[in-house]
């Protein structure tokens, strides 16, 4: 009988353990498919095309898939593999469109895919058909493995990230919930950063500062060019704009900005690690927010609310003294930002009766709580930075807007990954949104290896 029980034992261990791939051969697959999707020029309006592409490649494999258009060229592409209905689902996600190109200042264009010195180049290898890509390579190993799921796993193209998420994720929220209704969802946002060529750690987001906007509007009477008015509407706008642009929010932690700090402190130089743990320091904290403001402005924006002056307007003549001017600033709040109080503060700041602050609509992406770092997803996504890259997770508040800010106001689990990027290319000008774009080829084919690792420790059968 024991001898029996061992056999069963072992049938059901062998039932449920799964090879792993033959990760050359994946690799090839990946490659075709992420150059085949970056040479599709998909900048916002153009999405349909890599969802009919993608739902080509799932049909090929058997698994369903459904484009959805709120207009016409801007397709979301959904499909699902069925679990046993145990767990609630697990949803992946990539978003199909890019940004606009200025093809004149590329090295390789931008839209070629073209292979160099180990990298691929081209627009959206880092935003974001790098995620794209490696959400369907997952979705076709975990058919082809015919692994027994727990849970539904759904992969998402998603349209209009980059600016009318009302064709994309917002219409999917609010029109076709039922078909991406999950408990967690993987995304873009996050990325394992590598220093001269050795990684120091991965960056998961957690949580995301929301869109927000203003406008500065000053007044004064309008008058002749040749007598000067210390009343001139773009005086005094001038004077509020260089206020608030210098002025130190308060600052406030949540859960994931205080636990990155922290953390961060423990894997940099002395002198970053004394910075950043003097943020905690009220003797010490402003000198620290001062140095990230002029050196570090993505840590300093984590840090409170954060204001930048980007468009400034007033006149229609040189020799005509305006009667109104106008500064429209970038907000990008706190997820629990008041922003009615926050707005009385600038205006505290500002400290002028002929300028005021008026809020403008942005994007409609609700605050959200934080999702959970005590979870079985974000220690799923711990035990694979270490096994995949060798590396510490750290949990990041994105200073950027994504998509799943929609998700997690519905309840959704929400962590932001992405894939093994030099720190220096950014500076060199090959980040995402600038001038060139480019992923090594070797990090495409470790994230497919992640993401592999994290979705099936989360939703396959033990």
């Amino acid at each position: 009988m024991f001898r029996s029980l061992l056999v069963c034992l072992a049938g059901a261990a062998a039932a449920t353990a799964q090879p792993a791939p033959d990760w050359p051969k994946v690799n090839a697959e990946t490659l075709k498919h992420y150059q085949a999707v970056i040479r599709m020029d998909s900048t916002s309006g153009n999405e349909t095309k890599v969802a009919e592409y993608i739902k080509g490649v799932l049909d090929a494999e058997g698994i369903p898939a459904t484009v959805y258009e709120k207009e016409p060229g801007r397709g979301n592409l959904i499909a699902r593999l069925k679990g046993n209905g145990s767990r609630k689902p697990l949803l992946i996600m990539g978003h199909s469109d890019t940004v606009k190109v200025d093809a004149a200042k590329w090295g390789h264009p931008p839209f070629s895919a073209d292979i160099a010195d180990g990298f691929v180049y081209g627009r959206g290898t880092l935003d974001d058909k790098d995620n794209l890509t490696a959400s369907l390579m997952t979705m076709l190993l975990l058919k082809r493995s015919g692994a027994a799921l727990d849970r539904d796993v759904i992969f998402v193209s998603e349209s209009g990230e980059e600016g009318q998420s009302t064709v994309g994720a917002g219409y999917l929220v609010a029109e076709h919930w039922p078909e991406i209704e999950a408990e967690i969802c993987l995304a873009e946002g996050g990325s394992v950063v590598r220093r001269g060529g050795e990684v120091r750690y991965a960056l998961i987001q957690t949580t995301e500062k929301i869109p927000r906007g203003a406008q500065l509007v000053a007044h004064g009477p309008a008058g002749h060019g040749s007598r000067p008015l210390r009343t001139n509407a773009i005086l005094h706008l001038a004077s509020a704009v260089e206020r608030i642009a210098l002025w130190d929010p308060p600052m406030r932690f949540n859960d994931t900005t205080r636990y990155y700090f922290e953390k961060l402190a423990n894997v940099s130089s002395p002198e970053d690690a004394a910075r950043y743990k003097a943020l905690f320091d009220p003797a010490r904290s402003a000198a620290a927010r001062q140095y990230l403001a002029e050196h570090e402005p993505g840590h300093y924006s984590m840090l409170h609310t954060s204001i930048s002056p980007n468009m400034i307007s007033g006149g229609y003549q040189t020799n005509v003294i305006p009667s109104e001017a106008r500064a429209t600033l970038d907000i990008r709040a706190l997820p629990d930002e008041n922003m009615p109080e926050f707005f009385d503060l600038m205006r505290k700041v500002i400290d002028d009766p002929q300028v005021e602050v008026v809020p403008t609509a942005r994007i409609s992406r609700e605050a959200a709580a934080p999702s959970r770092i005590d979870s079985e997803a974000y220690r799923a996504i711990e035990a694979a930075n270490r096994n995949v890259y060798r590396t510490i997770t750290l949990p990041q508040m994105s200073t950027g807007a994504t998509d799943m800010a929609y998700l997690r106001a519905k309840g959704v689990q929400c962590y932001g990954i992405g894939p093994m990027v030099d720190e220096e290319d950014a500076a060199k000008g090959f980040g995402a949104h600038s001038d060139q774009e480019r992923l090594l080829e070797s990090a495409l084919y470790e994230f497919v290896q992640f993401n592999w690792e994290v979705v099936t420790a989360l939703a396959v059968h033990r």
